[in-house]
């Protein structure tokens, strides 16, 4: 019974699905509805709405043509997709580092402020917004890949570590250097870690 439930349990993994997209490549269609949405969030914070809906498609694309070198070992496939969707948001690096500069130029719009609580929070972030971009433009591209792995896309240090190939003592290295950099740069706040903390 035990070895009839772990093979239940397997059947129903990533890794499952990803071997047996070689036989039928339908299958892996499972990948996108389990994990599209949670990377698109994370691709949209990275490089905005138009590239979001490219760097995704090509994850998939992606991941796809690689199945067959996938370590079936690893049940969920998550790291490894965010793996490669971090490697495909390189590609637009430099549009993202122009879009956090021209955003931390504009200073924050005026608010005028609403009664309501969730327009008093909408408009502190707001006001967060330009500098918090002007601080992640200025991170190394290494250091803002592990912030935005953790703080946007939610994985854990584990999982940063296994999406861009680096031992998790340098995904805590690089993101104590990052939230130093942020909190400075905004005077004392880390709104990422407080997105962090959140989830």
């Amino acid at each position: 019974m035990l070895v009839e439930q772990q093979l239940v349990a397997d059947q129903e993994s990533d890794a499952w699905y990803v071997m047996a997209s070689l036989a039928d490549h339908r299958l892996f269609t499972a990948l996108y509805d389990r994990h599209a949405a949670v990377l698109y969030r994370y691709a949209h914070g990275r490089v905005g709405t138009d590239a979001a809906d490219d760097v995704v498609s090509e994850t998939f694309l992606v991941a796809f043509r690689r199945r067959q070198r996938y370590d079936a070992s690893r049940l969920d496939a998550r790291p490894w997709l965010f793996g490669i969707l971090t490697k495909e948001i390189s590609h637009y690096r430099r549009r993202e580092r122009a879009h956090y500069r021209a955003v931390g130029r504009c200073g924050p719009v005026d608010v005028v402020p609403d009664p309501a609580e969730r327009a008093v929070a909408g408009a502190a972030a707001h006001a967060l917004r330009a500098p918090l971009a002007g601080a992640l433009a200025a991170l190394p591209g290494r250091d803002r890949d592990v912030l935005l792995l953790i703080a946007w896309g939610g994985l854990t240090y584990e999982e940063t570590a296994q999406a861009i190939g680096i031992p998790v003592g340098t995904v805590r290295s690089r993101l104590n250097r990052a939230r130093r950099k942020v909190s400075s740069a905004l005077g004392g706040d880390d709104p990422t870690r407080a997105v962090e903390e959140a989830t």
